[in-house]
């Protein structure tokens, strides 16, 4: 199937998924389901309370905050303090220890730091276990841990004017005085839920996969069996990443599995390998910045010699710069025209590979059908497991294709048009808050000058200058993908730039005696105004082959608002790499204000 046709169908299976109530649909963990937000893995300690003052403070202990606190350290700012809601540093691999968890992305890539550890993973592609012990090491390495507040969320931050700081309050009685704060909150961490009428009905066991209850499995987040299922009927809710790598354990552990699905993955081949340490030490000196760079070059559609990474990520990529320089051979004809048919062919391509590879893979027709995934590549997240397609083979598990969700949720089980299943266990493999407000996510409110919130200052949309500096909230870092690199196959490459161009700032702040930095008016506007003028290109995830999800606002089109909500540099990840570190080598920051007290400008 190609072109108009596969378009059509398409078209034809989004439509079949559309919901009116779009992110609406899901909701929030409290009053019956509060319980979910518990952090089953923290050791209950005592301290006494923070009231004290620290140069820098970093909200949010995952590599976001262990990246940006790592880089200040190395300019020379000791004095750091780590705030984190979880029991220690890791964020969502601190969260995420459902059985099979695991990164989708090289090891050797999407581990930071690696160089100035040490540490070598063990594979191409390493397990959640790992990838939080290696947080760990990190933290230790840096000497991290020293003074961090784990188990304390943050219950309000708030910019205290007459001495230029920030004042963090915690839900621990802390109230501590800041200089600069560096929010690495993250997208996630907090578990979103679906929203099934009669959901809170439900008298069985149930848990979110970001809380994993091995109390009630058994088993451990190396993989160990997960003997406490083996005389249940488990159902899981949602057939994402995650859902992806645990459903392999359950197939083999659980008397029955159903798996209720509304949309299929595309699901690829991992070829998951070892890595022997004479590996890195043969690449030399700076290897993994240029693995970086080669991976962000090759996956967003740029020339490099040599993939070196050579994942599912960088093959479409590669595929369609083939096809590029053979139109070039036989037309010389550089088009927009010529680009965009160029990317649905090879899209094409490989979607009817992962289709196929379904055939090939599940013995019984009905189900290998359902599981086939009928949108663009790009339009969901990607996911890459040797296990996940096989383990519908297994006689114990049940695929409930749903197409748009479960009906209804009751006090035995769930229903699916007029089918019931009968569960003693319910699994939420729902995802976490991304489309949701900046504060319902990060689970506090931020107050800056003249007492206007970020919440306010973003109600039209995200407003920043390098998705880091917002205009009112001064010595405050904001670190994500947004409207900076927004390079989604590779996160932490994203949150390592911000982290360098962060400490930089604040190296300067500190060496010039200035009280304040703050982005100018005209900076931030300039930046906002080019993300929207300048990304055309980066509407592909609202146009109708895009079956709904968290990339493209559950279908329901991008408008200004979600636009700057999601957007990033118009030349791309590896455009943007480039431009911000010329930017923060300059010496000059432009855009940035840096003053003293009663403001001055500071030199």
């Amino acid at each position: 199937m190609q072109g108009d046709e596969l378009r059509a169908k398409y078209r034809v299976e989004r439509d079949k998924r559309l919901r009116p109530d779009g992110n609406e649909q899901y909701i929030e963990p409290k009053g019956h389901f509060a319980s979910l937000l518990d952090d089953p893995n923290a050791v209950a300690t005592s301290r006494d309370e923070f009231h004290d003052d620290v140069t820098v403070v970093l909200i949010g202990g995952g590599f976001a905050g262990l990246t940006a606190a790592a880089r200040c350290k190395q300019a020379g700012i000791e004095d750091v303090r780590i705030i984190e809601g979880g029991g220690d540093v890791g964020g969502v691999w601190y969260w995420n220890r459902y059985p099979g968890a695991m990164c989708d992305t090289a090891a050797m890539v999407y581990l930071p730091l690696l160089e100035s550890t040490g540490y070598v993973p063990t594979q191409k592609y390493v397990l959640g276990s790992e990838i939080f012990a290696y947080a760990q090491m990190v933290a230790r390495h840096f000497g991290l841990y020293r003074n961090a507040a784990f188990s304390t969320e943050v219950t309000r931050l708030e910019w205290l004017p007459e001495c230029a700081r920030w004042l963090i309050s915690t839900n621990r009685g802390d109230r501590v005085r800041a200089k600069y704060v560096v929010m690495g909150t993250g997208p996630l961490h907090r578990p979103k839920l679906p929203g099934i009428p009669g959901i809170e009905t439900f008298s069985g066991h149930y848990f979110h996969t970001s809380r994993w209850d091995y109390a009630y499995t058994g088993g451990d987040p190396t993989g160990s069996p997960l003997s406490g299922l083996a005389n249940k009927r488990v159902g899981v809710i949602g057939t994402g990443a995650t859902a992806v790598q645990c459903i392999p354990h359950l197939a083999k552990s659980a008397q029955e599995c159903f798996v209720f699905q509304r949309t299929p993955s595309s699901v690829d081949a991992r070829n998951n390998r070892p890595i022997h340490p004479s590996e890195i030490a043969a690449l030399g000196k700076g290897w993994q910045e240029k693995w970086l760079l080669n991976f962000a070059t090759i996956q967003t559609g740029g020339f490099a010699d040599d993939d070196l990474v050579k994942d599912g990520w960088t093959d479409i990529a590669g595929r369609i710069r083939r096809r590029i320089i053979e139109e070039m051979e036989n037309n010389d004809q550089f088009t927009p025209q010529m680009i965009a048919r160029v990317i649905e062919d090879s899209d094409n391509e490989k979607m009817n590979e992962i289709r196929a590879r379904v055939e090939g893979i599940v013995l019984n027709t009905a189900t290998a059908e359902a599981l086939k995934p009928w949108y663009r590549q790009i339009c969901k997240r990607p996911c890459f497991h040797d296990d996940y397609l096989q383990a519908y083979n297994n006689p114990r598990v049940h695929l409930v294709d749903t197409t748009m969700g479960v009906t209804r949720i009751d006090e035995t089980g769930v229903w699916v048009g007029g089918q019931h299943y009968v569960l003693d266990c319910l699994i939420f493999a729902s995802g976490f808050e991304v489309g949701t407000e900046y504060a319902r996510r990060a689970g506090f409110e931020t107050v800056g000058r003249s007492g206007r919130t970020l919440s306010e200052h973003w109600a039209d949309g995200m407003c920043t200058m390098h998705g880091i500096h917002s205009v009112g909230f001064p010595n405050l870092f904001i670190l994500g993908a947004n409207q900076g690199a927004n390079l989604l196959s590779n996160i932490t490459h994203n949150l390592t730039e911000a982290a360098a161009t962060v400490a930089a700032i604040i190296a300067h702040s500190e060496s010039v005696l200035a009280d304040e930095v703050e982005v100018t008016d005209d900076a931030e506007r300039l930046w906002v105004d080019m993300m929207l003028e300048k990304n055309g290109a980066q509407s592909f995830l609202g146009n109708p082959d895009c079956t709904p999800g968290y990339y493209n606002n559950e279908g329901r089109g991008l408008g200004r608002r979600e636009r700057l909500n999601s957007i990033g540099y118009p030349q791309g990840p590896v455009a943007y790499f480039k431009y911000i570190r010329e930017w923060r080598s300059s010496g000059t920051f432009a855009g940035l204000a840096f003053r003293r007290n009663g403001g001055v400008p500071a030199p």
